[in-house]
């Protein structure tokens, strides 16, 4: 969840569903329902209509996108599938709002959609209030075996939304980091506090962990199967990498040694400009960063955000240090030695976003969520600062492309010596 003073971001949103004060499954299904959609719509409530449309990179969506995305989801995978005589709000909006998943049928090119200026904003408040309703009416009213095979597919979709939430935040901060007058999401908004405390190393020794997800509570289908790693013997670093740390990258040169960076990750620095981490701004002789609060300097104490895999993995060489694999990552988070786990950035792992052993993807087009991007992609672990609360666990495989630095990500390093 956002550490920031607005209300925007103060909410719970539940990853699993909780007991409703009702106490029936049809209660908990509507109360974790209501909580999580109406998360979203705090979080787009400081924005203006202008705001919600833009799109300022192909990677990036509209927050009004976002919010008619999320809508989708539940129209087409909960009602469109199980409400019997449900009509679609639009028939144009399967089309505008389907991301990625083929077997749902066609969709409008990623890339151009900030181009889909109508329907507007009012519209698509509208059709979240349309679909809202509907699904309140259908639980309340659906069977005990209705609400038993529904009941899974409601819970993907608000792990689903929370996920959107998140990249709510990150895709307005780089649209307003394109914006010369710096724009403040929250003129509040402050970085998390770090726990700065304990051994600057962890050691693990060399053992056979558990690693995965296993037993109760929501997971995504990548989480699993639990299954057994060797690990160790590695240290890991307790705390996060500074911005001070970083500065002493830059000042050393970092970005132009070529003999610290992968080959890709020189050339897309070079090919991009790269002299510092996203939005990082020079600003008379001072480095200040845009953030969700507006462009603030930077604070040498505070974890380094906004880093791609490539500049975390020229750090790490430059340190004489590794990144951890997320199996690392993993055990050692288990045993609570990390500082800044969650909430503050995602960190970097070397391991590639694969599937564990066994894996297989569910069936139908849910089955296309997670399987189908397991190439070309890194792994990161933990949490950020714009993660709604409750959705964050030891056990979560959050994935990108190792150019990728929009998001709030960040590292912490390893060390086999």
């Amino acid at each position: 969840m956002t550490s920031s003073a607005s209300a925007t971001a103060s909410s719970p949103a539940p990853a699993t569903l909780p007991t409703s004060s009702h106490g029936s499954l049809a209660g908990s299904l509507i109360e974790a329902f209501l909580v999580v959609r109406g998360e979203t719509e705090r979080r787009a409530a400081p924005l203006s209509p202008e705001d919600q449309v833009i799109q300022s990179m192909p990677d990036a969506s509209p927050a009004k996108w976002h919010r008619a995305h999320t809508t989708w989801f539940f129209e087409q995978f909960v009602l469109g599938g199980h409400c019997r005589g449900y009509a679609p709000f639009h028939p144009d909006y399967a089309f505008l709002f389907n991301s990625y998943y083929v077997s749902a049928g066609p969709r409008h090119t990623r890339g151009e959609r900030g181009l889909i200026t109508r329907p507007g904003v009012a519209d698509i408040t509208a059709y979240r209030r349309h679909v809202d309703a509907a699904m309140v009416d259908f639980l309340g009213r659906a069977d005990a075996a209705t609400l038993q095979a529904v009941a899974p597919l409601v819970e993907v979709g608000l792990n689903h939304e929370q996920q959107h939430q998140e990249l709510m935040l990150t895709d307005i901060l780089h649209a307003f980091a394109q914006n010369p007058t710096a724009p403040a999401y929250d003129p509040a908004w402050r970085f998390p506090a770090q726990a700065a405390t304990g051994e600057t190393w962890v050691d693990l020794p060399e053992g056979i962990h558990t690693v995965g997800h296993a037993g109760g509570g929501y997971h995504f289908d990548n989480e699993g199967p639990a299954h057994r790693a060797l690990v160790g013997p590695v240290k890991l670093a307790r705390n996060l990498v500074t911005n001070a740390e970083w500065l002493a990258f830059m000042d050393a040169g970092g970005y132009e040694m070529a003999t610290l960076w992968l080959m890709d990750g020189f050339a897309t620095a070079t090919r991009e400009g790269w002299q510092a981490p996203g939005h990082w701004y020079k600003v008379e002789g001072e480095w200040r960063i845009m953030t969700l609060g507006g462009l603030q300097p930077a604070d040498p104490d505070a974890p380094v955000c906004h880093v791609s895999y490539y500049e975390a993995d020229a750090f790490a060489r430059w340190r004489g240090k590794h990144l951890p694999t997320e199996m690392e990552w993993e055990v050692a988070a288990r045993g609570h030695h990390l500082n800044d786990a969650f909430g503050t950035v995602w960190q970097w792992t070397r391991s590639a976003y694969s599937p564990y052993p066994g894996y297989r993807a569910i069936e139908g087009a849910l089955g296309e969520y997670n399987g189908k991007f397991m190439v070309n992609q890194l792994v990161l672990r933990g949490s950020s600062l714009a993660t709604p609360a409750g959705h964050s666990r030891v056990t979560y495989r959050n994935f990108f492309y190792p150019h990728h630095r929009w998001q709030f990500t960040g590292l912490r390093l390893a060390d086999y010596d």
